[in-house]
């Protein structure tokens, strides 16, 4: 993986989401203002870079709501255990969940799901075909890029 490359100001509103290796911590501590996360390894790797830098990113859960096999994230019936390990045994602040709907289904079970587990007060959901419907289930971050740029082909439209 390939991390952008520059200032911090120039990535203030950036965000990594998906398979962020542990090698790559460091690195992505110091470009992103949010990091997504859905391995206990990554977590041990954050712990790390954490105790040597400022900067600390917020940190989302990633769920795979879907329970989609290629996709990465914790089931949503392993998620409170996950946040809880993450809190208590690496001292990890979680801010929030993140989730990806099936690309070709519906976005609302996914999103039901994700707004049903733990009660955090972020939700990183929905993308450029499915923010309203994500902020009717309480998210709070959107990714809207296929609406600046372009669009996903396949993706389901509300």
């Amino acid at each position: 993986m390939a991390l952008p490359t520059g200032k911090l100001s120039e990535c203030e509103s950036s965000s990594h989401r998906g398979p962020l290796q542990s090698n790559k911590a460091k690195e992505a501590v110091g470009l992103f203002q949010a990091i997504h996360s859905d391995r206990p390894s990554l977590c041990e790797a954050l712990v790390k870079v954490w105790s040597k830098q400022c900067h600390r990113p917020r940190l989302f859960v990633q769920l795979n709501s879907g329970k989609e096999p290629q996709k990465g994230g914790i089931a949503p019936d392993g998620a409170d255990d996950f946040i809880a390990r993450c809190r208590s045994e690496y001292g990890l602040p979680i801010s929030g969940l993140m989730c990806m709907p099936p690309l070709k289904e519906e976005p609302q079970m996914p999103f039901r799901v994700t707004a049903e587990v733990d009660h955090l007060k972020l939700l990183s959901m929905g993308m450029s075909a499915d923010f309203e419907i994500a902020i009717q289930y309480g998210a709070t971050h959107v990714r809207v890029g296929s609406g600046i740029f372009a669009r996903r082909a396949g993706h389901v439209s509300s």
